[in-house]
């Protein structure tokens, strides 16, 4: 059974930066494309950034393009959310996702997820 877990979320200030992770396990990690998507309250969840297999290819939507870095570890089976330079728009659940094979932005391709991590950012 595929079990995803998020961890790293936080309460910060405006500017400041936090560093998600997802642990995945009953999978073949490197198998799967993994993404981020995040659901603010009284709003459909979005797609945030998405990573392949191999790490050599990622996309971010155009909120958090230059502010966000994923990447991925295929030795621990983790995946990472690196968010600099946050902003109160950027407090969400954040849910980790992953994907057989094909890289994908689209939340419903993904199989797997994860419970999330709450991020509030203040002003």
């Amino acid at each position: 059974q595929v079990h995803l877990v998020e961890s790293g979320g936080g309460v910060v200030q405006a500017g400041d930066s936090l560093r998600l992770s997802c642990a995945a396990s009953g999978l073949t990690f490197g198998d799967y494309a993994m993404g981020w998507f995040r659901q603010a309250p009284g709003k459909e969840r979005e797609y945030v950034a998405v990573i392949s297999g191999t790490g050599f290819s990622d996309y971010y939507a155009a909120a958090v393009e230059g502010r966000f870095t994923i990447s991925r570890d295929n030795l621990k089976n983790t995946v990472y959310l690196q968010m600099n330079n946050l902003k109160p728009a950027d407090t969400a659940i954040y849910y980790c996702a992953a994907k057989f094979t094909v890289l994908s932005i689209y939340a419903h391709e993904f199989n797997h997820w994860g419970q999330g991590t709450q991020v509030t950012v203040s002003s």
